[in-house]
C-alpha cells in the first residue's frame, strides 16, 4: 500500500513551537492534509513520552482516528548536528532516554542536545534497533554537511549504518544526488514543523510503499527491501529555502561564491556575516557535475502548501483572510485532503473556486512557477506567471525576517 508520512516534526516541548503541537491536534490535520503517517517527534522527553503512553494502543501502535504515528526523535550532537531517529516502539524509546539522559538534558527542550558524536549516537541507534539519518543536511546551521565534509567524517565505523538522508527545505533530489555518497541512501522529504498549521505540518512530506503501516513496514520501505520504497519525494522548490543562496544575515544581500569569498564573508553594506548558501555548498561537496539519480530514487515534485498557493492566486497578504480559508475548505471538504487537491484531482473538477487558483495549482503541477530565492535566513518567494512582478506585502512570518529575534527563532523551524 501507498501511505503519504511526514516523518519529522516536534512537539509542544520544543523551543519555539506551538502549543498546539499535541497528539489529537496533529493527527486531525494530517488527515486533512492527506497525511497517513505521522512522526510523534521529541520522543525521549519525559513528559511527551507520558504522552505517548496514554495515547497508544499497545508497545507499539499509536493511532489516533485513522491516523497513525511512529516514534521519533532529532538530538544535537557536541558539533551541532542534528539526527533523526525513528524507534521501534515506546519501551525502545524509554531506553534511548536512559541513554542519553547520561551525555545532556533530555528534559528541558523535545530537541535534546548531548555530549557525543554522530558515530556513538548512531551507535545507540543500532542498539535499539533505530533507524538514523541526518536531519535538514544542508542547512549551513546543524547539520551534517555543515559540520563535516562527508558521511565518513560525521558517523565514522556507524557510516554504513546510516539509511536515509532528510534533504531539508534548501535541497531536492538534484541537489543531494550531485554527491555520490549518497546514492546509496533514501531520500526523506519530511515538514520539521513545530506548528499545526496547514502551511506547516506535512509542508514536505514522502510518499512510501510498505507493506504494513508499522515499524517494520516502515523500515522495509527506508531500507527498500522486498520491492518496497519510496515513490514520491514532495517539498519546496530548494531555491524557496531560506538558505539557498548565499547571502548576508543582517540585510540579506546575496552573493555569488566568488564575490562572498573575496568579501571574506563579509557583507559590503553592512558589514555583516555572510552566510553560505545550500546552492555553494553543495557545489563545494558535488563530484558530479550534473545530478545522477540511481534506478531507486523516486519523482521529486515541487510544491508549496495549499492555502499557500490559494494566497498566492487571489493576491492576498495572509493565508489566514476569510477568502483564503474559505476556498482552502471548500476543496479540502470536497475531495478529502490537501494532497488530492493538489496532486490528483483534475482541474475541471475543481472549477467551483476562483478560476485563479485553478490555474496556480496547474502552475505548479507543470513547473510554471517563477522563483525568487531566499538567502541568509530569508524565505524566497514564488510568484505565479499571471501575477509576475506583483510581490505580496511581507505580512507572513515564514515570508521572511527582518527582526532579529523572530529570525532566531525560525532557525529551529527549518
Amino acid at each position: 500500500m501507498k501511505i503519504n508520512a511526514d516523518l519529522h516534526l516536534h512537539s509542544k516541548y520544543s523551543m519555539a513551537c506551538s502549543d498546539r503541537m499535541e497528539l489529537p491536534t496533529m493527527a486531525t490535520e494530517a488527515s486533512k492534509k492527506g497525511i497517513d503517517l505521522v512522526a510523534t517527534g521529541d520522543c525521549i522527553h519525559p513528559k511527551w513520552l507520558e504522552e505517548i503512553k496514554r495515547a497508544a494502543i499497545d508497545n507499539e501502535t499509536i493511532r489516533i482516528d485513522n491516523t497513525d504515528f511512529i516514534l521519533t526523535t532529532e538530538i544535537e550532537d557536541r558539533s551541532r548536528v542534528h539526527h533523526l531517529l525513528i524507534l521501534p516502539s515506546i519501551s525502545k524509546a524509554e531506553e534511548l532516554a536512559v541513554e542519553m539522559e547520561k551525555h545532556g538534558d533530555i528534559k528541558t527542550d523535545g530537541r535534546p542536545t548531548v555530549l557525543m558524536d554522530g558515530c556513538e549516537i548512531a551507535e545507540a541507534a543500532k542498539d535499539i534497533g533505530a533507524l538514523i539519518g541526518p536531519c535538514h543536511a544542508f542547512t549551513p546551521w546543524t547539520a551534517m554537511y555543515a559540520a563535516h565534509d562527508s558521511l565518513q567524517d560525521c558517523y565514522r565505523d556507524m557510516t554504513e549504518y546510516i539509511s536515509f538522508v532528510e534533504l531539508g527545505l534548501s535541497a531536492d533530489s538534484d541537489y543531494a544526488d550531485r554527491i555520490s555518497e549518497l546514492h546509496r541512501l533514501t531520500f526523506l522529504t519530511n515538514s520539521d514543523a513545530h506548528s499545526p498549521m496547514a502551511n506547516k505540518l506535512a509542508r514536505e512530506f514522502t510518499q512510501l510503499e510498505v507493506p504494513e503501516v508499522t515499524f517494520e513496514g516502515l523500515e522495509k520501505a527506508i531500507m527498500r527491501k522486498e520491492g518496497y520504497g519510496p515513490t514520491l519525494n514532495v517539498g519546496f522548490y530548494p531555491q524557496e529555502g531560506k538558505y539557498s543562496e548565499s547571502a548576508c544575515i543582517k540585510c540579506f544581500t546575496h552573493y555569488t561564491m566568488q564575490q562572498a569569498v573575496s568579501l571574506n564573508w563579509r557583507c559590503s553594506k553592512c558589514r555583516g556575516q555572510i552566510k553560505k548558501g545550500v546552492r555553494d555548498r553543495v557545489n563545494e561537496l558535488a563530484d558530479l557535475d550534473e545530478p545522477q539519480h540511481p534506478d531507486h530514487r523516486p519523482p521529486y515534485v515541487h510544491l508549496a502548501p495549499l492555502s499557500e498557493v490559494i494566497m498566492m492566486a487571489l493576491g492576498h497578504a495572509s493565508i489566514n483572510t476569510k477568502g483564503v480559508q474559505t476556498a482552502w475548505n471548500s476543496l479540502v471538504e470536497r475531495f478529502g485532503s490537501e494532497v488530492k487537491v493538489l496532486l490528483d484531482i483534475p482541474a475541471e473538477n475543481i472549477d467551483f473556486v476562483d478560476r485563479k487558483i485553478v490555474n496556480a495549482i496547474m502552475a505548479f503541477r507543470n513547473e510554471e512557477i517563477i522563483i525568487h530565492p531566499g538567502g541568509g535566513g530569508q524565505y524566497g518567494w514564488l510568484e505565479l506567471p499571471a501575477n509576475r512582478n506583483n510581490r505580496p506585502p511581507l505580512s507572513e512570518p515564514e515570508a521572511g525576517h527582518t527582526d532579529k529575534k523572530e529570525k532566531q527563532k525560525s532557525l529551529f523551524d527549518f
